[in-house]
């Protein structure tokens, strides 16, 4: 696919997109928005597709915001319609049935701190800043900020990430649970990547059943979480995938997993 504002290269299996506006910080627009959402269905449909790293383009930023010179024309009806869009599209992303890692190697304020909290799995270069400076302008976060940060880092810290608006490290992301390694900005891609084939190894259809699960119990009482767990955990165990993978671990050889 062709974009104006991003990058996407497959190669075996593993989809790598990177938001390319480096001369803007990687900042979200509405064409941003909409070309991220085209590529995020492409990779759902495309079975070529097993994994997904999203990165910036350029040494400085993730995704340093938003457009800010959009959300200053914004009024109820218009805010209430753009926030939702941006939720849309990062629950697309979420929900995705094949891993997704954010790969955050410089800034990641605003709508950038909000794409990589919609991603499973953060991994972040030592350079790399995370905030929901929102509030200096007068708004509050709108895709997503006051309700997957306080879901990953505690009520404490994400009220007071979101209320001074200040910035935190990458090693300060990482105490908190936003980010689950820290690496040298050079060994950032390479160690992303080895993430992904990790995961790409294992039977696809319990990985995206692992996605299913943890999305969807997070918002269900514990013994209805734990009841669709042994719902699922039945399902799976109907699978292919679970034959094959049970018995090349008996077999004592590598499984040929076939996502079904």
């Amino acid at each position: 696919m062709e974009f104006n504002n991003l990058l996407l290269e497959v190669k075996d299996g593993l989809a790598v997109l990177t938001i390319n506006r480096p001369d803007k910080l990687n900042a979200l627009n509405n064409e941003v928005m909409k070309e991220i959402k085209a590529a995020f269905e492409h990779i759902r449909e495309n079975d070529e597709v097993k994994a997904v790293i999203v990165t910036g383009a350029g040494e400085k930023a993730f995704v340093a915001g938003a457009d800010i010179t959009e959300i200053h024309t914004l009024d109820e009806t218009s805010g209430t319609y753009f926030a939702q869009v941006g939720h849309d599209i990062f629950t697309l992303i979420e929900k995705l049935p094949k891993p997704v890692i954010a790969a955050v190697n410089g800034f990641a304020l605003g709508g950038g701190c909000e794409l990589a909290m919609a991603c499973h799995i953060r991994l972040a270069s030592e350079n790399a800043r995370f905030g929901q400076p929102e509030v200096s302008l007068g708004i509050t976060p709108g895709y997503g900020g006051t309700q997957r940060l306080p879901r990953l880092v505690g009520k404490g810290r994400a009220l007071e990430m979101v209320m001074t608006g200040n910035m935190v490290s990458a090693d300060q992301a990482q105490s908190i649970g936003l980010v689950n390694h820290v690496y040298a900005a050079d060994e950032l891609m390479a160690k992303a990547e080895e993430m992904a084939r990790t995961i790409m190894s294992k039977g696809p259809a319990a990985v995206a059943m692992c996605i299913r699960l943890v999305n969807e119990g997070l918002d269900l009482p514990l013994d209805e979480a734990k009841a669709h767990e042994a719902k699922l955990f039945g399902e799976i165990c109907a699978t292919g995938d679970m034959k094959e993978g049970t018995a090349a671990f008996m077999e004592k050889r590598k499984p040929n997993f076939t996502g079904k």
